[in-house]
């Protein structure tokens, strides 16, 4: 099996936090998004995971450093990583096609701006599994339409009327997905586009006009890292499901005086707190400081220093120096607010 993670994009809709750092490597709940999402997906698989492959974008942005961590998660999961670069954002599957010298045998494709929580079977009778999530403006994602077999055989985008409610996460399985290159080569080659770019979903309609059999499959949560409030959101749910599974989320090597953490939290590395109330649903990345402030359902990265706060709904990128009563507040590296 292997895991193939499209990533290349750098992401508008989270800036500022992006303009500094690829938004898959953003820490959710103190592990970078991509992190979270192969791990998880490796659990669920339950399956020897033989490769991952990270499509990346512009070298300057994703350079050595995100290389060598993504190298060093494929190979903590016992897999080989492989990098490629997609040299333009010319769509999803234009992505997956700068990876096709590993598109052959059975794979799983995921991007990288979604997090999962799940525990099923995989349907390999199937040619494809789509993962789904049932939601309720269905107007708002692509969804897939089902015939009376519970099969896929049709995919349809933000839908002006009622189609279905189950939405596309952006995470599929493929028995062979060298049959799913073969037919975005068709698309590349023939210069099929929406809006521009080469999709994926024109090369799943290809595979479902040759009768290929392809059947949902359903997550327990699904959870977006779009934007700054959801992606708060997701690392307020994050954390709970890390403290009902009993993962250790506060580092020994915090060091508190006169503060009080009201779990779920997490709290990095040398981390100092001081004369603070931090929680619930807290994360705080190593070496940060903070003191004298009350931070609730907050996401705060390392090597900042937070004072005075009274936060609720903020983001805090790496490296800031902030100082002030501003509440639900999204700053990005090495800002000063003070």
């Amino acid at each position: 099996m292997k895991i193939i993670v499209p990533m290349a994009g750098r992401g508008s809709r989270l800036r500022p936090h992006t303009l500094t750092i690829p938004k898959p490597l953003i820490p959710v709940a103190g592990k970078p998004i991509v992190h979270r999402l192969v791990t998880d997906i490796t659990k669920v698989l339950g399956e020897q995971i033989e490769e991952v492959a990270f499509i990346l974008g512009d070298p300057a942005f994703f350079g050595d450093d995100v290389v060598e961590s993504l190298i060093d998660l494929a190979e903590e999961l016992g897999a080989k990583g492989s990098i490629y670069r997609q040299d333009e954002p010319l769509g999803t599957g234009h992505a997956i096609m700068s990876a096709k010298e590993s598109l052959s045998g059975p794979a799983v494709i995921a991007y990288a701006d979604t997090l999962i929580r799940a525990d099923f079977d995989l349907d390999k009778s199937a040619d494809s599994v789509i993962w789904v999530k049932q939601v309720e403006r269905p107007e708002a994602f692509g969804v897939v339409n089902l015939n009376e077999d519970n099969e896929i055989v049709e995919l349809v985008e933000k839908p002006k009327e009622f189609v279905s409610d189950l939405a596309v996460i952006g995470i599929y399985y493929f028995k062979d997905v060298g049959v799913l290159k073969n037919e975005l080569q068709y698309v590349l080659d023939n210069n099929i586009v929406h809006g521009g770019e080469y999709q994926i979903n024109d090369g799943i309609k290809r595979m479902m006009e040759k009768g290929m059999k392809f059947v949902p499959g359903k997550v327990d949560e699904w959870m977006d890292c779009g934007n700054k409030n959801v992606t708060v959101e997701t690392n307020q749910r994050m954390l709970g499901f890390l403290e009902k599974d009993g993962e250790s989320l506060i580092a020994d090597s915090v060091k508190q005086e006169n503060a009080n953490i009201i779990e779920p939290c997490f709290i990095g590395e040398n981390v100092i707190l001081k004369d603070t109330t931090v929680g619930p649903y807290v994360s705080i990345g190593a070496d940060t400081v903070v003191e004298n402030s009350t931070i609730k359902n907050s996401l705060i990265q390392s090597n900042s220093r937070i004072s005075n706060a009274n936060l609720d709904n903020a983001m805090i990128g790496n490296n800031v120096v902030f100082d002030g009563n501003f509440e639900s507040i999204s700053i990005g590296d090495y800002s000063v607010l003070i």
